[in-house]
């Protein structure tokens, strides 16, 4: 069975398609500069290549490239779409109207485009999305969307409350919702695999670390906390957001520079986090390179990551009443061995000791990186939102 999954940004449509009878990767590739002049890469698995400039004015045109690349032409997978059983969506805000995998229908995608104000730069990409892939999908072709905040849904409410006026929340929905569900998701129970223990018995604190972060509380496969808030910008330092402030902070800013709410924004989300801090770059590796070199706001960038993340570890150990791992995932995460070092430096009193030269050695693959005698384990589990997107979208047309 073949399953396309497809992950939409507001000028990008990234994409994969798997064989589910092996779970193995037929193709995969990127519509990029959509609405702007356009571009596709695409790679198959015997590695023929696609890497051209194309006009995509707009989502429908991007869909009808993908088409058009993964059945005719020297780098085609397919004869025709005939033999996609499915399509799988990655959707980043569900809100509390879907706190599971929900089978596409018009209704629903109405719905998506209707929480455009939760997460303005993803539900509106997501729903023209959907509406393109509707268009050139065979007729009878499902398609299934694979909520980013759905796993946080079972976060209690003492967590998600903000304390603001209960009526913000009953009115405007405002609460935190949490994101990279999907990865926190996929990667905790790929390391109760890995471990040979059932999820429900452990404690793990998901690090996933990219250019955009956040750490999650998961007990009994359930997250009941995470950093990222009511938007992505809330918790850790990243590469271009400022993660948690004080709002004051940000007021207090706003009229100093003459902000509006939107350049406000913009300010904290593209211009702050590494790039900010450091005046160097949002790019975690350039950081690093800086910071050996001995440059001082770079060693500051590095410095305030490793200590955020290491008190969202101590916090939640606090929350769940104790912690069996700590798992890293994500682009940083999982290569970035300096990283894990400095987050789980003295960090005894909680069981955790780590190996540090097999930590100098692990990237980007599924290893147990604490030192034989640490009380919790820690792991670099590489994360695969694509595999997960196609398993869930097989299991509910397979219902």
């Amino acid at each position: 069975m073949i399953i396309l999954v497809v992950n939409a940004g507001s000028s990008s449509l990234k994409y994969q398609l798997l064989n589910m009878d092996d779970e193995s990767v037929i193709a995969k590739g990127n519509c990029d500069r959509i609405g702007i002049d356009g571009h596709i890469s695409h790679k198959t698995f015997d590695g023929r290549k696609i890497d051209c400039d194309c006009p995509f004015p707009t989502h429908t045109e991007a869909f009808a490239k993908l088409v058009e690349v993964l059945t005719t032409g020297d780098a085609s997978v397919i004869k025709s779409m005939d033999e996609i059983s499915a399509v799988g969506h990655r959707i980043v805000q569900g809100a509390e109207i879907f706190d599971k995998t929900t089978l596409v229908t018009d209704e629903v995608i109405e719905q998506i485009d209707d929480m455009s104000e939760l997460a303005p730069v993803h539900n509106h990409p997501h729903a023209l999305a959907l509406r393109a892939c509707k268009k050139v999908l065979p007729e009878g072709v499902p398609m299934v969307a694979v909520f980013d905040t759905a796993f946080h849904q079972t976060m209690p409410e003492k967590a998600y409350m903000f304390g603001f006026p209960y009526e913000d929340y009953e009115k405007y929905h405002v609460r935190k919702y949490g994101f990279h569900g999907t990865s926190h998701r996929f990667v905790s129970a790929a390391l109760a695999k890995a471990m040979g223990r059932d999820i429900k018995s452990l404690k793990i604190v998901s690090c996933h670390l990219g250019n955009g972060s956040s750490i999650t509380a998961v007990e009994g496969e359930k997250s009941v906390d995470t950093s990222m808030g009511f938007t992505p910008l809330d918790g850790v330092l990243m590469g271009t957001r400022t993660g948690s402030v004080d709002p004051s902070a940000v007021t207090f800013l706003q009229e100093k520079h003459g902000f509006s709410a939107s350049q406000m924004s913009d300010y904290m989300n593209k211009k702050s986090g590494f790039l900010g801090v450091s005046g160097v770059s949002s790019d975690n590796r350039d950081i690093t390179a800086e910071a050996e070199k001995g440059n001082k706001r770079a060693i500051l960038a590095s410095d305030m990551l490793r200590y955020q993340i290491k008190k969202y570890i101590g916090s939640y150990t606090a929350v769940m009443n104790g912690l069996d791992a700590v798992l890293f995932t994500g682009g940083i995460g999982e290569n970035a061995w300096e990283v894990r070092e400095g987050v789980c430096e003295d960090m005894e009193f909680f069981g955790i000791k780590l190996d540090r030269e097999l930590n100098k050695t692990v990237r980007g693959e599924l290893k147990k990186i604490s030192a034989p005698d640490s009380r919790v384990e820690v792991w670099v589990v590489p994360t695969n939102e694509e595999l997960l997107i196609a398993r869930d979208t097989l299991a509910m047309i397979s219902k």
